[in-house]
């Protein structure tokens, strides 16, 4: 079985804690993170995949961000604590925003984030469910329950979850492994 953590880890994690690097100056597509995702969903060609990860910095940027201050704060202090791997102060963090922010997609999936880093897959597993009821295009939280799946041995489970992954950011490569290897474990594509 190959180890998740080695091949997908840095992708969940960079998507869920949102480690974008800086982006270079370019035209803002829009404000709104429905039409970028939208767009998002368009781009499939091996060309677009420069324009592909711009724009699922863009919507990660909008995501991460509340509309409060404090919020915000907590988000950040929750993605620093991770960073250090002090789980006791980001669970603290992470809990604090999911009770005062508990319309916030990004405060669940981060807390989701924090829980599969530490082995904890059905409170992971619960605050994905969360991320999915408020951002049901949310890529992280998707690819994440893939990955989850998968460690789990649930395959069709796992197919399904990068499938739906694919449909919203058809331009990621660890989603598209991820999604032929699975069809070929379970069947459905040949070798």
């Amino acid at each position: 079985m190959i180890d998740l953590r080695v091949t997908f880890n840095g992708f969940v994690t960079a998507l869920a804690i949102g480690y974008a690097t800086s982006l270079p100056a370019q035209e803002v597509l829009s404000d709104d993170p429905d039409v970028l995702l939208n767009r998002l969903g368009t781009l499939t060609a091996p060309e677009d995949r420069a324009e592909a990860r711009r724009l699922s910095r863009e919507i990660e940027e909008r995501w991460s961000h509340s509309g409060s201050a404090a919020m915000d704060l907590l988000l950040q202090r929750g993605r620093d604590a991770i960073e250090a791997e002090d789980w006791s102060r980001a669970f603290a963090h992470l809990t604090a925003l999911t009770d005062h922010a508990p319309d916030w997609a990004a405060a669940w999936n981060l807390r989701a984030t924090a829980f599969y880093l530490t082995d904890r897959y059905g409170p992971a597993i619960s605050d994905i469910e969360q991320t999915l009821i408020l951002e049901p295009r949310h890529f992280g939280a998707l690819a994440g329950l893939g990955i989850i799946m998968e460690q789990l041995g649930e395959s069709e489970k796992a197919l399904e979850a990068f499938r739906r992954a694919q449909q919203v950011f058809p331009a990621e490569d660890n989603v598209n492994a991820a999604v032929e290897r699975l069809e070929r474990q379970v069947g459905e594509r040949a070798l």
